[in-house]
């Protein structure tokens, strides 16, 4: 019998023909995922963290890595470079309070933006949240980060002003 993690490993083809794998993010991934935030330009981890992150530390790390897949998710995408695994993209939610709403995140390798990999990892995190009963995806997004509304919008979000900070809107989606 394949357990829910199993039956979240997928092969995809993106749109530019590379090929990756998405898997839930394991707990020894701790190396994987150093990595992957490390090869990240500063402004890709600032859109992501909606903060200046120089280094990841290993809180951030064991954060990141240790999920706890009854109520949260995370989904690595990994591309095969020379024998290695490389992460190349993330995307996670984790349940709010509710029990009916998550709130997202994602990132995607700057050399991977526009392949097509971020519409793959959000597909997937939102099946994965429908198939938990998830009824509602939501997020902060940085008010200026343009090319994340666009998609967010195309995906059928609605973006939504915070008036108790002008530098952040809030995404909503019903799944």
């Amino acid at each position: 019998m394949q357990s829910a993690g199993e039956s979240l490993v997928t092969r995809r083809r993106l749109r530019d023909g590379r090929t990756v794998t998405l898997r839930p993010v394991r707990e020894d991934d701790d190396l994987l995922e150093r990595d992957f935030l490390r090869r990240l330009s500063g402004e890709t981890r600032y859109l992501r963290f909606q903060k200046w992150v120089q280094s990841p530390s290993d809180r951030l790390i064991h954060f990141l890595t240790h999920v706890d897949n009854e109520r949260d998710l995370a989904l690595v995408a990994t591309f095969a470079r020379g024998g290695n695994e490389e992460a190349v993209g993330e995307a996670r939610y984790a349940t709010l309070p509710d029990g009916t709403s998550c709130e997202l995140g994602i990132i995607v390798a700057d050399d991977w933006q526009k392949s097509g990999l971020a519409g793959v990892l959000m597909e997937a995190l939102m099946r994965a949240a429908r198939e938990r009963g998830l009824q509602r995806m939501e997020g902060q997004v940085i008010a200026t980060n343009r090319p994340m509304l666009r998609f967010v919008r195309a995906l059928g979000f609605r973006v939504e002003t915070m008036p108790e900070d002008r530098t952040l809107v809030r995404i909503v989606k019903d799944l």
